[in-house]
């Protein structure tokens, strides 16, 4: 035996084995207590090269989407009230204005009472009409020169009526930093009219594969040998996570070659090398790293199966792993220990997943006739997996986007009763389980809260927009961890506490000044006070110079607010019932009504006069067994933040 083969031969033998195995809980501390997570950069791309890639900061719509209030069908823009009896057997009559409203034309007539325009899908509803009645429920004929349209059954407020901002909201954060966009969110981009968004840049992965063994893909495989199917594998994985890798192939048993290798290799964000971790004379991998300082290797064997041999180096702040050569081995150990580093790295918070079986919260209604598809929101409650139904319709962006799966109703099924246990389909990808399901009223002040909560702490958030009301409900059956609630009780003027069970607690939040919106070149409004605005929409509520208006829907927190100012009259507009401040506000802005109430940020965003009625409280209901949770404890302890509550007030809240 030469003197060379001997050595080799006695290093081979007299192998070190690991002197510090420890568990990897205590790997995964030391491994990250020296790297730098900060994400590499920022840079920003055009929307078409922008699929799968992160998003570097939220994004805030400044427009509606809808951007008007727009019809759902072929139909007639009527005045409700004009259809109300109407049958078959004796349909009302109605006189048609002489202008057809398709999509892209802005209305140039109001419906007045006992007159209706046609109007197609997508069009705009005109001022005065607060429905429209299907073009199959009617029956136009001619009378000389006068169209004259039956209308054979009776339509109800909003009927067929998408509002302006029911989609998007201007000042609704619809976005948020960390996400991964997908066809969906690349919608919802285009929708707001963005051609280009900011995002993480890519952090440079170099990858190497080590050992005399090892024979690239493609080539030509001799006995003894292996192809390299671990660079595929960690390589396809780092892109899944939002990272470029960067192949720097093979490389033999030549410690000089691998040194200058690892060279080019630390010009990378991060190294991962595959191979060669273990302490023996051919183990060059380890070798290599082992000459990093800064602090250098920092775990190597860890109390893992499979996994044992992995090892852990940082140096200058960049991580730099040894992956086990054998793939089962490399793939466990690289999600396990490498996968959590890269997404941080790239901006990402932590991957989760989440199940498929669920139970509807409400009574479900379903055409008879048709299979429906229904796009479903899964949030956890105390007895499983819940289907929240999307109720933004088939022409929101969003509800593609926000939706998890689906569930299939079969044709003929009408209804599906609340509590039913149904099966959601995902839409081609995994559940993330949020770590806080928020349900309720929504506020662009808790969307700000929720965006904190993800920068500071990491806390992911699923968020329903169902009103106070329906967010109190779900608080109530411990179907959600918070509920942002505004309800003023009519009889005592109090703000929530009438909405208080056992089961949930009230956690006061913030206060928002409501009021009535108008425009500033409206000399009726200007000046005035709130008792002389008051007067004048009550005296000239019925006259023919009567101010119109623009209402909220039955159950909302401002409604009852409408109702206790109105104190009974009904004005004209008053069956023009939105879901949303900013569709309040683009009525008004948009001369389809006069007034409005809503909330002054929303006025200040669109430029709109306002004056104050009073403060409403915006706060949140928790249910009792839910108020530990470590994601409710980091809300309640930004709440409590006295630099978040001055953003807050910055923002036009009052804490």
């Amino acid at each position: 035996m030469s003197a060379q083969r001997s050595a080799e031969w006695r290093d081979s033998i007299q192998q070190k084995q690991f002197l510090d195995v420890i568990t990897r809980d205590e790997a995964v501390v030391r491994f990250r207590q020296h790297l730098d997570l900060r994400p590499v950069g920022t840079e920003r791309v055009s929307l078409a090269n922008s699929l799968q890639r992160v998003l570097a900061c939220d994004v805030v719509s400044t427009i509606d989407v809808p951007g008007f209030d727009r019809s759902n069908v072929d139909g007639f823009a009527v005045q409700s009230a004009d259809t109300s009896g109407a049958m078959e057997e004796s349909p009302c009559e109605l006189l048609v204005n002489d202008e057809v409203l398709a999509p892209g034309v802005c209305p140039t007539q109001a419906v007045e009472q006992g007159r209706a325009t046609p109007i197609a899908t997508g069009g705009m509803i005109p001022r005065g009409a607060d429905a429209v009645v299907m073009i199959e429920h009617t029956e136009a004929a001619l009378d000389g020169e006068i169209a004259k349209l039956k209308v054979t059954r009776a339509a109800a407020p909003g009927q067929f009526i998408t509002f302006a901002g029911t989609d998007i909201a201007r000042g609704e954060t619809v976005l948020r930093a960390g996400q991964r966009l997908t066809s969906r969110e690349i919608g919802v981009l285009a929708a707001l009219g963005w051609n280009d968004v900011d995002v993480v840049q890519r952090p440079k992965v170099a990858i190497i594969s080590t050992g005399n063994e090892i024979v690239a893909p493609g080539q030509p495989l001799t006995l003894g040998s292996v192809y390299d199917s671990n660079a595929a594998i960690v390589g396809a994985s780092v892109l899944e996570l939002g990272c470029e890798p960067i192949y720097l192939g093979t490389v033999r048993d030549d410690l000089q070659h691998l040194q200058a290798i690892m060279r080019d290799a630390l010009q990378c964000d991060a190294v991962i090398l595959s191979g060669g971790t273990s302490k023996g004379a051919g183990d060059l991998s380890y070798q290599a790293v082992s000459e990093l300082t800064d602090p250098g290797i920092v775990a190597h064997g860890v109390a893992l199966k499979p996994g044992k041999p992995i090892c852990l180096a940082v140096t200058r702040g960049k991580p730099v792993v040894v992956l086990p050569g054998f793939p089962t081995s490399a793939i466990f150990t690289f999600q396990e220990f490498v996968a959590p580093v890269l997404r941080e790295l790239a901006g990402q918070p932590p991957e989760s997943r989440q199940s498929l079986p669920a139970k509807l919260p409400l009574r479900v209604h379903s055409e008879k006739g048709r299979t429906e598809y229904l796009l479903v929101s899964l949030v956890p409650s105390d007895t499983g997996l819940v289907a929240w139904p999307m109720g933004k319709g088939s022409g929101s962006v969003t509800t593609f986007s926000l939706a998890d799966g689906f569930i299939t109703i079969d044709q003929h099924t009408e209804i599906i009763e609340a509590g039913a246990d149904v099966e959601v389909r995902l839409l081609g990808r995994d559940v993330a389980p949020a770590d806080l399901v928020v349900i309720g009223s929504h506020c662009v002040g808790l969307d700000y809260l929720l965006s904190e909560l993800r920068r500071r702490h990491g806390v992911t958030s699923k968020v329903l927009h169902v009103g106070s009301l329906g967010g109190a409900a779900a608080a109530k059956r411990g179907e959600c961890d918070i509920a942002g609630v505004h309800v003023m009780d009519a009889e005592s003027g109090i703000y929530n506490q009438h909405l208080l069970t056992d089961s949930v607690t009230l956690q006061p939040g913030y206060r928002r000044s409501q009021g009535i919106v108008f425009r500033l070149d409206d000399p009726r409004f200007t000046g005035r006070s709130l008792a002389e605005v008051t007067a004048l929409l009550l005296t000239d509520a019925h006259s023919s110079r009567a101010l119109t208006m623009v209402n909220r829907n039955p159950g909302s927190g401002t409604r009852i607010l409408i109702d206790k100012l109105l104190n009974g009259a009904r004005p004209d507009g008053y069956n023009v019932q939105t879901k949303s401040h900013n569709a309040v506000a683009t009525a008004v802005a948009q001369h389809r009504a006069d007034w409005g109430v809503a909330i002054a940020t929303v006025a200040r965003d669109y430029g709109l006069g306002f004056i104050a009625q009073q403060d409403e409280h915006y706060d949140f209901l928790i249910p009792t067994a839910r108020r530990s949770r470590p994601a409710v404890q980091a809300f309640l302890g930004l709440l409590a933040d006295p630099a978040l509550q001055a953003e807050l007030t910055r923002r036009g809240f009052h804490c």
